[in-house]
Order: structure tokens, then sequence, then C-alpha cells
């Protein structure tokens, strides 16, 4: 099986020792919570703890390190969202070549600034990171710089590799290895490892579901490309399989599923609160599929936390987004007697119950009320579902009647 893969164990055996003393060997961490919901033991790759803050800088320095003199004296081109960005940009700087970086006009400015700093020339083009790619290649077409590939080149996906080497040396009775996937190098790179030491051990790629293109590509035996792309998870946005990936992920992975927008921001949730990992919404994939189908593993479990470079705005938004996924924000609307005292009682009802009012609207106004009534829209901080049902419960109790805040259903 594995003799048809571009890259084998050698390649990624190769591009370990190209790569000593030049990346960190991440840590692993234990999982208790995920442990127990999963029913056996399940670890954590730390690749956001890895130079750039994420596993990219392994490929990049294998493809830069592997350049001949005159192609690093012509310097190189690349294109990405972020990571890669930072990985080719430290990577050219250690190797003394020039780097020029094309990124999405909507790119992260922590990773704009990031990539910028370790010395390369950033340029903003393109809504996704498929217009960056075009423009890169363009590029190199008129200048003479080498293309860097974010995944799709032998190199870069041995680098990558390099993860699933660790992952067997650091949990030698692992199961089952779960990875993050947009374009596929890392997870083509982890197979590679994987499946050339321990090929009993499952390797399941992840996919955010509003950017999945592999499950198509794969049923139709080739790349296909998404006609659109919508996910907070802007790591693992890409709109097509490379056809180098391609080969490699098809021939050597057993699975790959998909996880929605909310099942990411609950597991960036989770290794936020639990954990103590600041991941980005792409690292958290893995996570977000153990969350999701806890009994489908066989573990021992390791998910690879592949990045942990989030705007702080954006990390903002998701844990909001999480904490409303995981019901620790409840939206009310409650109708009642509109009389002096009532919105107070209610207030005071709500307090006594433990929930947190982040919000409240009073409205009087609605065609919908009968005279004398009132609605009161609500926001909730609260401990999770069986707290939300509590408090429901409570109010319907004392007389209220009880919908979401948009009024579109009953509790």
């Amino acid at each position: 099986m594995v003799a048809f893969a571009p890259v084998g164990l050698d390649d990624v055996l190769a591009a370990r020792k190209l790569l000593s003393g030049v990346v960190a060997t991440t840590p692993m961490a234990g999982s208790r919570a995920l442990s127990e919901l999963c029913g056996g033991p399940v670890w954590l790759k730390c690749e956001n703890l890895q130079r750039t803050g994420s596993f990219k800088i392994r490929g990049a320095y294998t493809r830069l390190a592997r350049l001949g003199p005159e192609q690093r004296a012509q310097g190189v081109v690349a294109a990405s969202a972020g990571n890669h960005a930072q990985g080719v940009a430290l990577a050219a700087r250690m190797l003394g070549v020039a780097a020029t970086v094309f990124m999405p006009t909507r790119a992260a400015l922590p990773k704009v600034g990031a990539t910028r700093g370790y010395g390369a020339q950033v340029r903003l083009v393109g809504e996704t990171i498929e217009g960056s790619i075009a423009a890169a290649r363009e590029f190199a077409d008129r200048t003479g710089a080498v293309f860097v590939h974010p995944f799709d080149h032998p190199d870069i996906i041995a680098g990558q590799g390099t993860v699933g080497c660790e992952i067997l040396e650091q949990v030698p009775d692992v199961a089952t290895v779960l990875v993050c996937t947009g374009g596929g190098g890392l997870l083509g790179g982890v197979a590679a490892a994987i499946k050339g030491l321990r090929p009993d051990v499952a390797v399941v790629g992840v996919q955010a579901e509003g950017a999945a293109a592999w499950p198509a590509s794969l049923v139709a035996g080739a790349p296909v490309a998404l006609t659109s792309m919508q996910t907070i998870a802007d790591g693992i946005a890409v709109g097509r399989p490379g056809d180098v990936t391609f080969a490699q992920v098809a021939e050597l992975v057993d699975d790959i599923l998909t996880v929605d927008e909310d099942a990411l921001a609950r597991a960036l949730l989770h290794c936020l609160e639990r954990a103590k990992m600041l991941v980005e919404p792409a690292g958290a994939a893995a996570v977000a599929a153990l969350m999701e189908y806890p009994a489908r593993f066989r573990t021992p479990a390791v998910a690879v936390l592949s990045g942990g470079n989030v705007d702080p705005l954006v990390l903002g938004h998701v844990i909001q987004h999480g904490m409303a996924a995981a019901a620790r924000y409840l939206s009310l609307r409650v109708r009642m007697d509109d009389r002096p005292g009532a919105l107070a009682a209610l207030l005071a009802m709500v307090g006594s119950h433990g929930a947190n009012v982040i919000d409240v609207a009073h409205s009087r106004l609605s065609g919908a009320l009968r005279l004398g009534d009132v609605d009161v829209d609500l926001t909730l901080e609260t401990r999770g579902p069986e707290h939300c049902a509590l408090l429901v419960d409570a109010l319907r109790a004392a007389g209220h009647t009880v919908s979401d805040a948009a009024g579109a259903r009953r509790f």
C-alpha cells in the first residue's frame, strides 16, 4: 500500500535528520477530560508550542534547505493565511534566503505582523488562499523566485511527517491519530510516518464542514475544488486538495471526518478551559472530532493541536460562540404582566437560580403583545444544559411564557 504514496517513511526520516536542532520536539499532554469522554487514554500533541506557533516550520525548512545555491539566490515566494507564511519567513531568515509572502487580504493581523517580523516581505492579495497562491505563482514566473507551496510538495509533506515520528515515540501504544486537514500536507506526512512504522494505527483527518474538499474528492478519485468556503478555521480553509497530497492521503489515510462550526468553537473552548492550551480554530479540529464522536476511535488516541496563532478578536468571538454552543449562554424571551416591580422580580428569580444576567431588553411595542403584557429578552450566562433546563422550568412554574430570544420556539 505504501509503495504508491509519493512520500514514504524514508523521506520522513531523512527530513527528521535535517530538522534536528532546528525544530522543537513538542510536548505530549494527557487529557483526563477527553480520556473520560472517549473511554480510554487521549493525548494532545502540542504543535501549538512549536517555533512560529505551528507545525509549518517543519515542512518549510525542509523545502528551503534542499534548494540549490542558484535557487536560493533567486529568493523564495509563498502564499499562506498565516502559519505557512511564518514558517517560510523564519526558515528563509535562518538560511539567508530572501522571502516574499502573499497573504489573503483578511489574514489575521497577528499572523501578518509575525511574518513581517521574521523578515519576509508581505503582500496582501486575494480574498482566499487560492487567490494568494495564484499571485505568488505569477510572482515566481516573473522574478524567478522559487514558489514554496503550503502543502503540495514532497519536501513539505516529509517535513510535516516528522510529527508522526514524535507521536510514536511519545505514545508507543497509540491506536488512533487525529490530524486537522486542509490541503493535506500534515495529514499525508503523518500518515507516511505512522503507516511506515505502525500500519495498525488508524490515521484520521478532520476537516471543517464549511471547507471540506476532501470527502467529495476521495469519492471522485481526484481533487475536486469547492465553489465556496465559510469557516472560522482559516488555517484549514483550502478549497482543493493538492495533486501530490491527494495521492498521499488517498493511499494511506483511514478516514476523513468533518466537524461544524459549533464543534470547532466548543473544542477551542475546551482546550482553553480544560487543557490550558491556546489553539486556533483549525488547531482544535482533532479535539472537535473526539468530542463529537467519542465512541468512534480506538484508544489510546492522539489529537494533534496543529497551531496556536489566533487573532485576539477572533478568539473572543469564538469563545463566545463556543459558550453558546455548549449552552453556557442562554437567550430567552419571557412574556409577563406589565406591572411595577415585575422586571425586578424576574431578574431576582434568575439570580436566585445562579444565572448571571449579561443583557436585558424590555419591550411593550410588539404587535403580538396583548394589552398589559411585556416581552423581556434576557441573555444569561449559565453552567450548562442542565442549568438551562432548571432555569426555564422555574420561570414557567412562576407563570411566565418562555421561548427563545427570537420567539421561534417554545422550551
